[in-house]
C-alpha cells in the first residue's frame, strides 16, 4: 500500500513537472533574432487586430538592441500574416510575414527602418510561431456581433415531444420507404438512419442500444421483445460489426450499461425530444432568478420571475408556460437578463456561448470565422461524381446558378460550366460528369446561397491563393453546418430539405432530432441518447452502394465524437477547471479516438496540418506533420502545440509582461502588476490615465482567458478514463463517423 501510494506521488510529481515544462516551452515570449548587422531583435507576444480568410493581422511590440550598444529602442510593428490553421489541435501557425508599418519611440531614419521591416519578414516564418486558436478568440478585437454571416435561417421550432422516461426518439424522413436488402434476405426502411426492418412475416424490428424491439408497423408503436427470428441474427451482427469497425466506437461495461431499454418516440417529421429520468427537479443557479432541470440531457430552464421555460436545441432558444408548450423561438438577444448571468464553470455554463453578448458567445462566432485550411495538388486531386440516372438540376433561388438533385455530391451549375465541392475542396468541369479538375475560383454568386438550398454550406468553402502546382484552400465550420445566427452561433439551417428518391436515396442536412449541443473546442455534438448502438454512420457504406456520406447529407455535417472518450463534460467549459489526472495524461489508459475534424485528412492529394494522430491499439502518440509550405518558405517542422500553455501568474513570475496598443505605444506589466509606458529610453509610471489602464488590464483580461480556455481544451483532449466526467443514469454516448466517400449521402432505393 505504502509503494502504491509512493508510486501515484511519483507518478503526480512527473506529470507536474511535465506540464510545467510545456507550459513554459509554449509561452516562449519574446522571440530573439539575432539580425545580420549584429543587432538583437526581440518580438514581444502579439495582439491580433483581425483574421479573415488564411489572413492574420497582429501588431506587436517589438526592441531592437544594436551592435555594441546595452540600452535597447522599443516600438511596435504591425504584421499581415498568412497563416495555416490546425482546427484539431486549435492552433495557427505563421507563414510568411509583410511588415507595412514600424513605429518607434525615437528617431530612427528610413533606411534603418527598411532594413528592420525586411529583417522582419524574412526572420519571422523561420521562428516557426504556433499560436493557440483560443488565445486569439479571446484577445480579438472587432465588431463581428455586427456580422450576420447567415441571414434567414429558419427558427421555426420543430415538432418537440416531451417524456419523463428514458427514451429514443428514432427519425423517419417522411413515410417509410422500404428496400429489398438481398444480403440480409429482408426489406429495410431507407430513409432512416435506424435500423428498422421487415421481416418476412410482415413484423417491423428495430435494432438499437443492443436490444430488439417489435412493431406492426415501421412508425410504431414498438416494444421491446425477445423472440427475434433467428434470420436477424445476419442483421444484428452486420450492424455490431460496423460499429465495432468505427474509429470512435469502445465496447465497454461503461457502454454497455447504458443501452437500457427505451420508450422507443417514432417521428416522420422533423423533431426534438425532451426527456426527464422522473419529474422535473430543477436546482436554483446562483446569483440568478433562474433554475435549471437536473434529471435530464437537455438544456432546459425556467425563469422563476415570469414562470417561463426556457429551452436550448440545437443553439436555439424556445421557451413555454410549461413543458408541454406551446413553445415559440426566442431571439438570443431577448433572453431574460439573467441568462448572461449564468457563472462560469457553473454546472449549465455550457449554455453561455448561445446566450448573446456573453464572452463565451463571442468567442463561438469568432471560432466560426477561424478557417481549416490546407493546400491541395493541382495535378493529382481529383473528384468523383455520379448521378442516379441522367444529371437533373434545379434553381438554386435568388441565383442564376443551379445545383445538382441527383447526386450525392455538392454539383453546381454556373454558366455553361460545372462546379463541385468534394472534402472541402473546390473542382470544376465543363460536362457535369467530368472529367474535374481542381478549381482556382468559385463563381462570385456562391456567396448568395439562401440557407434553403440544400447546398448553402459551399459558401463557406474559399479559394485563397493559387500557385502552378497548388491551390491555398480552407473551410470555416459553416461548411460542417456550425452557423453564425446574429449574436451566436446555431447548428443547421432549420430548413426541412426534400430528399431524392429514385433508385437511389439522396437525403439532405438536418438541424433537429439528436440533441445538437455546442462543445467550445469541438464544435456540434450528439446527445448521450444516440450510442453507437443505436446507428452508425459508417454502416451503409457496406450494406447499399452508393451511400457515400450518411444519413446526415454531405458527409462534412457528420457531427464529432469526442477525443477524449466520449464522455462528455456537461459543465464547467468556461471557468478555470483544468483537470490534470496522476500519471502521464497522454499514455496512461486513455480511450483514444483517431477521428478528426479536419475533413482535410480523409484526402490524399491534400496537404494539411493535422499534428497528431493516435494509435488505439498502443495507445501512443505520434507526431504526423504535413507541413504547408508556399513558394519561398523554408521547409520545417514546426512545434506541436503541447496540451498546455502558461496562465499570466506564471509569466510575471519570470519577469515583466511587454506589450503594445493600437497606437503602437509599448508598456511593460512588472510581476507585481504595475504598468509602466516606454518614453525614450527609460520606463515611466502612467499617472492619471484610468482609461488606458482599463484599456490594458482588459487586454491582459483576454489574454488570460484565451490561455485558461486553451488549457481547458487540452485537459479534456488528454484526460484518462479514470478521471472523465460521470454521466447521467440513461441513454448512450455521442457516436463517431465515418466521412468516406461523397458529398450527399445516399441509400440505394
Amino acid at each position: 500500500m505504502v509503494m502504491k501510494t509512493l508510486q501515484i506521488i511519483l507518478s503526480f510529481i512527473f506529470t507536474t513537472s511535465l506540464f510545467a515544462n510545456k507550459v513554459n516551452a509554449q509561452e516562449d515570449w519574446p522571440k530573439v533574432i539575432s539580425a545580420s548587422d549584429g543587432s538583437v531583435i526581440k518580438i514581444y507576444h502579439p495582439q491580433p487586430e483581425s483574421f479573415s480568410g488564411d489572413i492574420l493581422r497582429l501588431r506587436s511590440a517589438i526592441s531592437v538592441t544594436e551592435q555594441g550598444k546595452s540600452d535597447p529602442v522599443f516600438g511596435t510593428f504591425w504584421s499581415i500574416n498568412t497563416v495555416e490553421t490546425d482546427r484539431d489541435n486549435r492552433n495557427i501557425s505563421i507563414m510568411s510575414v509583410q511588415v507595412p508599418n514600424l513605429k518607434f519611440g525615437s528617431d530612427m531614419d528610413d533606411n534603418r527602418i527598411t532594413f528592420l521591416r525586411s529583417t522582419l519578414e524574412t526572420e519571422i516564418p523561420d521562428l516557426h510561431i504556433v499560436l493557440p486558436m483560443d488565445e486569439l478568440e479571446s484577445m480579438l478585437q472587432s465588431n463581428i456581433e455586427e456580422k450576420k454571416l447567415s441571414k434567414n435561417l429558419n427558427t421555426t421550432p420543430p415538432k418537440i415531444i416531451v417524456s419523463n422516461k428514458p427514451s429514443t426518439l428514432v427519425l423517419i424522413n417522411g413515410t417509410p420507404k422500404l428496400k429489398r436488402n438481398n444480403d440480409w434476405g429482408v426489406d429495410v426502411v431507407i430513409n432512416s438512419p435506424f435500423t428498422i426492418i421487415k421481416n418476412n412475416n410482415g413484423t417491423f424490428y428495430l435494432y438499437g442500444g443492443k436490444h430488439w424491439y417489435s412493431a406492426p408497423s415501421a412508425t410504431g408503436p414498438y416494444t421491446y421483445t425477445t423472440d427475434v427470428p433467428a434470420n436477424l441474427n445476419k442483421v444484428q451482427t452486420a450492424v455490431d460489426n460496423a460499429n465495432t469497425n468505427d474509429p470512435g466506437f469502445s465496447n465497454n461495461t461503461e457502454t454497455s450499461n447504458n443501452n437500457a431499454i427505451s420508450d422507443i418516440i417514432i417521428s416522420t417529421v422533423p423533431a426534438e425530444l425532451i426527456q426527464t429520468n422522473g419529474d422535473a427537479k430543477l436546482s436554483p443557479i446562483e446569483g440568478t432568478n433562474l433554475s435549471y432541470v437536473t434529471n435530464t440531457e437537455n438544456d432546459i430552464f425556467i425563469d422563476q420571475s415570469s414562470q417561463q421555460y426556457y429551452v436550448l436545441l440545437s443553439g436555439r432558444w424556445y421557451k413555454a408556460p410549461n413543458l408541454n408548450g406551446p413553445w415559440q423561438y426566442i431571439a438570443s438577444n431577448n433572453l431574460p437578463a439573467d441568462f448572461a448571468k449564468i457563472p462560469e464553470g457553473s454546472p449549465k455554463d455550457n449554455v453561455l456561448a448561445s446566450v448573446a453578448g456573453t464572452q463565451a458567445a463571442k468567442e463561438a462566432i469568432m471560432d466560426a470565422e477561424i478557417p481549416q485550411t490546407a493546400k491541395v495538388d493541382r495535378n493529382k486531386a481529383a473528384a468523383n461524381v455520379t448521378y442516379d440516372g441522367n444529371p437533373k438540376f434545379e434553381n438554386i433561388q435568388g441565383t442564376d446558378m443551379q445545383y445538382g438533385v441527383n447526386t450525392q455530391s455538392s454539383v453546381i451549375r454556373y454558366r455553361n460550366k460545372y462546379y463541385a465541392v468534394d472534402n472541402g475542396v473546390w473542382f470544376e468541369s465543363y460536362n457535369p460528369n467530368g472529367p474535374w479538375v481542381v478549381a482556382t475560383e468559385r463563381p462570385e454568386e456562391v456567396d448568395i446561397i439562401p440557407p434553403s438550398s440544400p447546398v448553402y454550406n459551399v459558401k463557406y468553402v474559399y479559394i485563397y491563393d493559387v500557385t502552378p502546382n497548388w491551390v491555398y484552400t480552407g473551410y470555416t465550420p459553416g461548411y460542417l453546418n456550425n452557423y453564425i445566427f446574429g449574436p451566436t452561433v446555431v447548428y443547421g439551417t432549420g430548413f426541412d430539405y426534400s430528399p431524392w428518391y429514385g433508385d437511389y436515396y439522396y437525403p439532405g442536412p438536418c438541424t433537429w432530432g439528436f440533441r445538437m449541443h455546442y462543445n467550445p473546442w469541438m464544435g456540434w455534438s450528439m446527445g448521450y441518447g444516440y450510442s453507437f448502438g443505436w446507428f452508425n454512420y459508417g454502416f451503409g457504406m457496406n450494406l447499399w452502394s452508393g451511400w457515400g456520406g450518411g444519413w446526415w447529407g454531405p458527409c462534412a455535417y457528420h457531427p464529432p465524437y469526442n477525443y477524449y472518450g466520449g464522455s462528455d463534460r456537461r459543465y464547467g467549459y468556461y471557468g478555470n477547471r483544468g483537470r490534470f489526472a496522476m500519471g502521464n495524461p497522454i499514455r496512461n489508459n486513455i480511450r483514444i479516438n483517431n477521428y478528426s475534424t479536419n475533413i482535410y485528412t480523409r484526402r490524399t492529394d491534400v496537404v494539411t496540418r493535422n499534428n497528431i494522430i493516435i494509435n488505439n491499439r498502443s495507445n501512443s502518440v505520434i507526431n504526423n506533420r504535413n507541413i504547408i509550405n508556399r513558394p519561398g518558405n523554408a521547409t520545417a517542422v514546426m512545434p506541436r502545440m503541447q496540451n498546455g500553455s502558461a496562465t499570466t501568474d506564471q509569466i510575471r513570475n519570470q519577469g515583466s509582461i511587454i506589450t503594445t496598443d493600437r497606437q503602437g505605444n509599448v508598456f511593460q506589466r512588472n510581476p507585481d502588476g504595475v504598468i509602466q509606458q516606454r518614453q525614450g529610453t527609460s520606463w515611466r509610471p502612467i499617472n492619471n490615465n484610468n482609461g488606458l489602464i482599463q484599456n490594458l488590464n482588459q487586454q491582459q483580461q483576454q489574454h488570460d482567458r484565451g490561455q485558461m480556455r486553451f488549457q481547458n481544451f487540452q485537459s479534456q483532449r488528454y484526460t484518462p478514463m479514470t478521471q472523465q466526467m460521470s454521466r447521467p443514469n440513461f441513454g448512450g454516448y455521442r457516436p463517431g463517423g465515418n466521412n468516406n466517400g461523397g458529398n450527399r449521402g445516399g441509400r440505394r432505393n
